[in-house]
């Protein structure tokens, strides 16, 4: 399907058609007798594309180039699903799920010493999901002798520590996933014996089976929620830091922009006034020398030693000038503002994504809660068997049903996110070792 002529609005579709209907549209639209929008399945006919009139195929590709078309739409969703596809992805997937523990068991209920080494083994991880890692990074700058800039290096504690971040999330994003599973299954329980009560006229304090599911509920409900591992405040501080790492690199980046232009300008400057000083001296010589016979047989080795002389002090000059304000700073510096600056974006839609999914767990423990407590209520009204507590827990869980769709593809868009958010790290750090090694 293809979408024409954005600039009208056009109610009805036209479809199988022919492309001399095509061309009559077309040249309504274009002397503007009609005022409405269409859509034309070229596809229909294969040798349509070929007799549409040359005006509007040029016109579409002018919409194409500008971005309004329906086909550049199509060309970036098909170009952001092509990313989940690539090998870096799919290895990256696979490096996490290697890592993550094999049990839907949650941190809140380990003992301390347990979430203590959960927590090692998390920092091993980050480590582990790292490339360059930092083992290695400091192997390359110790064997090349590298003098890294003060701002490279918290570069690189700063990608780490967003590594650790994206790391406790996932971590976070499993266990939310277990915890989701087993609700789903105690809920599915629920519906299952609440009907059959129900039918039957049973009282549902009397089953044991519904305790049972209504006391894993209030665990459930009174468990600590695994994406609270990383609040809104950590999230901002943790913004705040990079906007002052991405503000200091653009700053010194361009302090070394404006030396290396200096630079340049005075290595000209330099080289032309040894030359002009050079030579003055060298006339001056020359006419000394001049006036005696030695001077015949000096005056070849004068010139040779001043054009040497000329020639180390420029080379001199240069290197100084090199070491005063080093180039190759400049371009580092500038891949690695670009690799926070992505940082910035994705770990602000990162802490958007996790509030809405933690707000999203807390409501499902209010549920679950609310079940608990009309639980209570029944045993200590010895009610058990009334159609209204059977509508309360059918209540329960439609709600449950209602979000469960919804749930899930949030938990994978922000895995998918974290996923993508490593990848980049990745690659920002690549980047900027291979400018480092670059200017060796």
């Amino acid at each position: 399907m293809m979408d024409l002529c954005g600039k009208h609005k056009i109610t009805c579709d036209i479809e199988l058609t022919t492309p001399d209907k095509i061309n009559e549209a077309l040249d309504r639209v274009a002397k503007n007798d009609v005022r409405y929008r269409f859509v034309i399945d070229i596809a229909a006919d294969p040798n349509a594309n070929a007799q549409i009139s040359p005006n509007f195929r040029a016109s579409e590709e002018k919409d194409n180039v500008g971005g309004n078309g329906f086909s550049s739409k199509s060309s970036v969703n098909e170009e952001y699903m092509e990313v989940f596809r690539t090998k870096s992805y799919v290895e990256m997937w696979d490096r996490v799920h290697e890592q993550l523990p094999s049990t839907s068991t949650s941190t809140s209920r380990l003992p301390s010493s347990r979430s203590s080494l959960l927590s090692n083994m998390v920092l091993d991880r980050s480590e582990y999901l790292l490339e360059p890692r930092q083992e290695t990074l400091k192997n390359i700058i110790d064997e090349e002798g590298l003098n890294l800039h003060h701002l490279l290096t918290d570069y690189f504690e700063a990608s780490l520590d967003a590594c650790h971040i994206c790391d406790v999330l996932l971590h976070s994003i499993h266990q939310t996933r277990a915890e989701n599973r087993h609700t789903k299954k105690l809920v599915l329980k629920l519906s299952q014996r609440v009907h059959l009560l129900y039918n039957d006229n049973i009282d549902i304090t009397d089953d044991e089976q519904c305790l049972e599911i209504f006391g894993e509920l209030g665990t459930f409900a009174r468990a600590k929620n695994p994406l609270s591992i990383i609040s809104p405040g950590p999230f901002r501080h943790i913004h705040d830091s990079y906007v002052a790492l991405f503000d200091r690199l653009i700053l010194k980046h361009k302090k070394v922009r404006r030396a290396s232009k200096r630079n340049r300008i005075c290595k000209k400057v330099g080289g032309v006034g040894l030359v002009v000083s050079h030579t003055a001296l060298l006339i001056t010589l020359l006419v000394f020398a001049i006036h005696s016979m030695i001077g015949i047989v000096v005056a070849p080795a004068l010139i040779a030693c001043s054009l040497g002389l000329c020639a180390r002090k420029m080379d001199s000059a240069a290197e100084w000038l090199k070491t005063r304000f080093p180039e190759s700073h400049g371009q580092q510096l500038d891949v690695a503002a670009k690799g926070v600056y992505i940082l910035i974006n994705d770990f602000d839609t990162m802490s958007r994504m996790v509030r809405r999914l933690y707000d999203e767990v807390e409501h499902r423990k209010a549920v679950a809660r609310m079940c608990v407590s009309s639980v209570r209520n029944i045993i200590s009204t010895n009610n058990g068997g009334s159609s209204s507590n059977c509508d309360i827990f059918k209540k329960v869980v439609r709600e449950f049903h209602a979000s469960e769709d919804s749930f899930v593809e949030q938990l994978e868009e922000l895995e998918e996110h974290i996923y993508l958010c490593l990848l980049t790290i990745n690659r920002s750090r690549r980047l900027v070792i291979q400018e480092i090694l670059a200017k060796t």
